[in-house]
């Protein structure tokens, strides 16, 4: 779909915004997540809900949830084998997968995914930050050093393998992918691609179950079809 074509990885502008900024890498993907995915994901659901006007949300919702488990799946086989580059595409690729499919999710059970308040949702629900306030903390940092467009002109004369092992870091703590060895791997001909594939779907499969249980106890905020 062309959906799919033009959303299924992160923007070029927000690779340069990581990169410039790679402490606060997930919280720039959360803000740019909610701007472009987050129309994506309502459109959605209201065609959805047009073509099936009875579809239960659970349905709706586990569309979205083997939808976009597929694609991490194919991100950890493709993106892979190469190199320490590769490993931190990758990652952010499942990242910003992953924050699709929680949009989806959102949509699904009524609530809105175009909202700021997505973005704070995205950082708690990928275990970012433990509670929303200090989300939304980061999240004003964030939104300040983007304004700020000085600060994102290059990356302060540090060696780009610094930057691309930092940046690659924080994006696969917020895609799930904890272990440091799981990184490492990415980097090891044969052992990636395999691996890659597991931890992608894995930690997506993990993130979909909170946002289910969130999502599905939160008073709806979209209006319902008519």
């Amino acid at each position: 779909m062309a959906e799919d074509e033009t959303v299924a990885a992160p923007p070029g502008t927000l690779w340069d915004r990581m990169k410039s900024d790679p402490q606060y890498a997930p919280e720039h993907l959360a803000l740019e997540a909610v701007r472009r995915l987050g129309p994506q994901a309502r459109d959605w659901a209201e065609r959805s809900r047009a073509f099936q006007p009875d579809v239960p949300a659970d349905v709706l919702a586990q569309r979205a949830v083997k939808r976009f488990r597929n694609h991490a799946r194919l991100s950890g086989a493709v993106s892979g084998a190469a190199g320490l580059p590769g490993a931190v595409v990758d990652v952010g690729v499942l990242a910003w997968t992953q924050a699709r499919m929680v949009l989806h999710i959102a949509a699904a059970y009524g609530i809105d995914p175009t909202h700021p308040d997505r973005a704070t949702d995205l950082l708690v629900l990928q275990k970012v930050h433990k509670v929303a306030e200090t989300a939304r903390i980061a999240l004003g940092v964030a939104a300040g050093r983007e304004r700020a467009s000085a600060l994102f002109a290059r990356s302060g004369g540090k060696p780009l393998a610094g930057v691309m092992l930092r940046l690659g870091v924080r994006l696969a703590q917020m895609a799930g992918v904890r272990a440091a060895k799981r990184m490492v791997a990415k980097v090891i001909p044969g052992a990636s691609i395999a691996l890659g594939t597991w931890a992608n779907s894995s930690a997506t499969t993990a993130l979909a179950r909170r946002a289910v249980e969130i999502f599905r106890d939160t008073p709806s905020s979209l209006p319902s079809a008519s």
